[in-house]
């Protein structure tokens, strides 16, 4: 139970910090021998509950208005959702039993760290009000590189909108909105791989992985807008490196 809790923090705030949730959840159970129902994709996917609500919640009245009146920016995340959509129905099964190594996790941690860092060093004014049909598919395009462990889709869609020079708070809200229709679809998709299992698997331990992925990631949403108005991606930067290199001694130290 505790370590479905930890796990469910460590979810809710990776997936929105630009550090990769998926690498951290591998990392995090590599590192510390850790098995049984936490230590399966399963409960990974089940995380993935707690912070579409937490986004959900958080932007809601930014939903309402989508509905109502501003469907501008409702055609433009679905536009945005459908290269990794379409790249993630295909390429799942491949990533999800080929792309898990901790090696590959701190090649890609450092590989997108100068992608992020390159990021910051153009000028960002832009708006999300002048986010045009280009400017979603290009970001669009860009998360297809999160289905890889250690990329992060936070930092490659941020970054992908700081190199179409919108300012930064600007594109981590709208990094953050066009996550709610790409972690609903993945989550429901392999919420029916899962529901058509034989597996067993124990809903409480589930439940408070999912209860604590939630308020961690709402709490992490709130944290990174305020952050984002005042600081850069390098922070992030510099712990992504940092991680990257200490995967790179462990797995030197174990082989």
């Amino acid at each position: 139970m505790l370590e479905a809790i930890i796990l469910g923090i460590i979810q809710g705030l990776t997936e929105y910090f630009p550090v990769s949730s998926t690498a951290h959840l591998i990392l995090f159970t590599w590192f510390f021998e850790i098995g049984g129902t936490v230590d399966t994709l399963s409960f990974d996917i089940a995380l993935h509950i707690g912070t579409l609500f937490a986004v959900i919640v958080y932007f809601r009245k930014d939903w309402i208005k989508m509905f109502t009146s501003n469907r501008r920016l409702l055609l433009l995340l679905i536009i945005d959702t459908i290269p990794a959509g379409i790249a993630g129905f295909f390429l799942s099964d491949i990533i999800e039993s080929s792309f898990r190594s901790p090696a590959l996790i701190a090649g890609a941690l450092i590989l997108f760290s100068f992608v992020m860092w390159m990021a910051e060093r153009n000028k960002n004014s832009r708006e999300m009000n002048t986010l045009t049909i280009t400017d979603a598919f290009i970001i669009g395009f860009a998360q297809i590189f999160a289905l890889i462990p250690g990329v992060s889709r936070s930092g490659i869609t941020i970054s992908a909108g700081l190199f179409r020079n919108i300012e930064r708070e600007n594109s981590a809200r709208f990094s953050f909105l066009m996550s709610t229709p790409i972690i609903a679809g993945a989550t429901f998709l392999h919420m029916f791989k899962i529901l058509g299992s034989e597996s067993d698997y124990n809903m409480k331990i589930i439940m408070a992985g999912v209860m604590s992925s939630g308020i961690a990631g709402f709490l992490a949403i709130k944290f990174l807008i305020g952050f984002f108005r005042k600081y850069s991606l390098n922070t992030f930067v510099y712990y992504r490196i940092a991680l990257g290199f200490v995967i790179i001694i462990s797995l030197w130290l174990k082989g």
